[in-house]
């Protein structure tokens, strides 16, 4: 088989300044993209309308830089793949949706949150979110009947949900975490594609962009493992190559818990500002 040229992205959401964690797991995707002689891609995952900030975008491209981090294409310097910016693809999501609606394999879903947990405190339901997610196991019985939704020609103002091969065991090999599974309706349940208020959600987003800026490893945190097996799904139902995986250990506070934007101190920029960069690929 043809070996394709590594393609590999690093993909920051701009809700706030990035934190040493994200540096050190886009160091990483650097790095391996580097070793390999490819091609590294920044694109701007910023569909949470209601974070994403378009200031936090310039200054997460202003740290990387700082930090040594390059890239080939992204939205600062263009390229084949455009637009980098997810806010700006909206078209080719409409379009992805339209191939899982066709396969059979995604419904629309009424169910808010509320729905989801009330149902979930019934006896016999699945409980409790996934080892490394927070979404709770969407209950089966909430599930309609096969075949719900192949009419529509449009996601229209509702949520979309995958609907997964319940006891299937989605089986890969990390490049840093080793052999991985995960089991449909035990790990995750069925999963979101469409958001009501109109936009894709994070799994479908990534699946239609990464096949369509041709990536060929996936790099990111150890948190995503379980989106990892969702996607994998995707990528099944759409007929589509899988990337290979690596999943970075995460950095944790003094309490052992997961950074996030909320670790001031923390930041990139604070880092920078305090001449610790080097903090960054320092194991």
């Amino acid at each position: 088989m043809m070996t394709l040229p590594y393609r590999g992205r690093i993909a920051p959401t701009p809700s706030g300044d990035l934190h040493l964690g994200h540096g050190r797991t886009f160091w990483t995707a650097f790095s391996r993209a580097r070793a390999a002689g490819g091609t590294l891609i920044l694109r701007m995952e910023d569909l949470d309308q209601a974070r994403c900030r378009p200031e936090y975008a310039t200054g997460a491209i202003a740290d990387l830089r700082a930090i040594g981090i390059d890239w080939s294409e992204g939205p600062d310097v263009g390229g084949p793949d455009g637009p980098y910016t997810q806010s700006e693809r909206g078209a080719w999501y409409q379009r992805v949706w339209q191939l899982l609606q066709a396969t059979g394999t995604i419904y629309p879903s009424p169910h808010s949150r509320r729905d989801v947990a009330a149902a979930l405190s019934a006896p016999h339901e699945p409980e409790g979110p996934a080892p490394d997610d927070e979404e709770p196991i969407f209950p089966p019985r909430l599930r309609p009947v096969t075949g719900t939704g192949v009419e529509c020609t449009e996601p229209g103002q509702v949520n979309w949900r995958f609907r997964v091969p319940d006891g299937r065991r989605i089986e890969f090999v990390d490049l840093c975490q080793g052999a991985t599974a995960r089991v449909a309706g035990v790990d995750f349940g069925d999963f979101l594609v469409w958001r009501k208020d109109g936009f894709p959600s994070y799994e479908l987003a990534v699946v239609a962009d990464d096949h369509a800026m041709h990536i060929t490893e996936v790099v990111r945190g150890a948190d995503l493992l379980t989106s990892t097996a969702r996607q994998i799904l995707l990528y099944e139902a759409l007929g589509w190559p899988t990337p290979a995986w690596y999943h970075c250990p995460l950095v944790l506070d003094e309490r052992g818990q997961r950074l996030a934007k909320r670790h001031a101190a923390l930041s990139l920029r604070s880092l920078l500002e305090r001449g610790e960069g080097d903090k960054v690929w320092q194991a």
